[in-house]
């Protein structure tokens, strides 16, 4: 444990251990459970005969985890008090997001899932920062506790990071609004009681106004879920949504009109740094596995720990680790003392090299482990399958380059560029990057 943190994240994080130890590995261990993290895990987690989709059984121990984890005082740490949170920083949460993903798999921290013992609710934020009284009231608490779920409606089948050009439209009608369109990636929608769904309701395609979001039920005449898109890594919650004159009232609005995507972008900064730190606890998970196998493992009767082809690219991986793991908590303090978009480039940088510190981590992990390194009874190829996505999601590895480059050349005003740039012909940047939304994630 660092003991260069501050004395109340090291004893959060000692606190957490007690309680995965006495409460979240007897689950895991129990009524063989350990079918959703050992070599069967896909198909444990999957149900094959239905789109794909997750087993319920292995959402149903999702959802115990979680209710031990806020019995424990544990799951809504970094939610604000009026919610049972502890206010949690952005420098402990990514801290702790660091800390169980290098534990590996298991059910304390699904990467899969992104289910975890301490929760991110990303859309839950957004409700509680955007909503008026009535949805506060009848969303936030609903949220955690898993009476409502949300999924997530803002990428489309023609645009992905260019979300300003999105064609789902809303139409006023009234004291309602009819929408249409189809939407792509909808994370969480084969069980989400809502989806909140972004849609052009004035102005033309390009500009960053005009968008506003609604939170649809999904149980809304003409809201259909046509097939669900099978990914790299299985189960799949990755709907396609269509929205054939889906009427709604103007009550289901989220934020103001026509400025949606400042709600998209809100969360932006802090799920990327958090997404970053979980990324580089992985990559120290397949370091540190692959540092111990090479010590152990003895061919042509020496350890492969004494072969410099084993040692130097372990060693380039632990460096950039450290590294990485420097700027992460750095930019994360800054976003607890300074405005998000003066750091908005450190949290691009922090992001997508993570994120492909892990892929590297994943497959040199592999290499060191030869043939039982690319089988399934270790758990890299899962490792690498998970996060390999998050280059592509949670604004492409270009466009976290692209929002560097912005502030490096003064693209932007201030340090950064503007979430959304559409004199350049910029993309928002954030969950509207396609299957990157995992924003119905808690």
């Amino acid at each position: 444990m660092d003991r260069t943190l501050p004395a109340e994240i090291t004893d959060l994080l000692a606190d957490l251990d007690a309680f995965i130890a006495d409460e979240i590995a007897p689950l895991q261990a129990q009524d063989d459970n350990e079918r959703f993290f050992d070599h069967r895990r896909e198909y444990a987690r999957t149900d094959f005969e239905h789109d794909g989709v997750p087993r319920r059984e292995w959402e149903d121990l999702l959802d115990e985890m979680r209710r031990r984890a806020d019995a424990a005082g544990f799951l809504r740490f970094g939610l604000p008090a009026e919610l049972g949170g502890r206010n949690g920083s952005n420098l402990a949460m990514a801290v702790v997001r660091e800390h169980l993903a290098h534990k590996g798999l298991g059910l304390h921290n699904d990467l899969q899932d992104e289910s975890s013992v301490v929760g991110n609710f990303p859309v839950l934020q957004l409700l509680w920062t955007f909503g008026t009284d009535g949805q506060k009231a009848e969303f936030c608490e609903a949220l955690i506790t898993g009476e409502r779920r949300a999924a997530f409606g803002l990428t489309e089948p023609d645009h992905g990071s260019d979300a300003t050009w999105m064609e789902t439209t809303a139409v006023r009608d009234g004291d309602h609004w009819v929408i249409n369109g189809r939407k792509r990636w909808n994370t969480g929608v084969h069980r989400a009681t809502h989806d909140l769904v972004f849609a052009r309701t004035s102005g033309d395609g390009g500009k960053a106004t005009g968008i506003s979001a609604f939170l649809v039920p999904t149980d809304t005449p003409g809201f259909t879920v046509p097939f669900y898109w099978w990914t790299l890594n299985m189960p799949t919650d990755h709907g396609e949504v269509e929205l054939r004159d889906v009427r709604v009232p103007a009550s289901t609005m989220l934020g103001e009109e026509g400025r949606a995507l400042a709600v998209a972008q809100h969360f932006v900064h802090e799920n990327r740094i958090r997404q970053a730190a979980s990324s580089l606890g992985a990559a120290q998970f397949c370091i540190d596995r692959s540092v111990a196998y090479a010590r152990e493992r003895v061919t042509f009767g020496r350890p492969l720990s004494e072969r410099q082809a084993i040692q130097f690219p372990l060693v380039e991986l632990h460096t950039d680790a450290e590294l990485v793991r420097m700027l992460v908590r750095a930019t994360a303090h800054e976003l607890d003392h300074r405005p998000h978009m003066e750091v908005t480039d450190r949290v691009s940088m922090c992001n997508y090299r993570a994120n492909r510190l892990v892929c590297d981590a994943a497959d040199r992990a592999m290499q060191v482990h030869g043939g039982v390194g690319y089988s399934r009874h270790q758990p890299f190829e899962h490792i690498y399958r998970h996060h390999r996505r998050y280059r592509i999601t949670e604004g492409s590895e270009e466009i976290q380059m692209r929002r560097v480059a912005g502030a490096l050349f003064g693209y932007g005003a201030g340090r950064s560029t503007s979430s959304v740039s559409s004199a350049s012909g910029g993309a928002v940047t954030a969950s509207s990057t396609a299957p990157a939304t995992d924003s119905g994630r808690r």
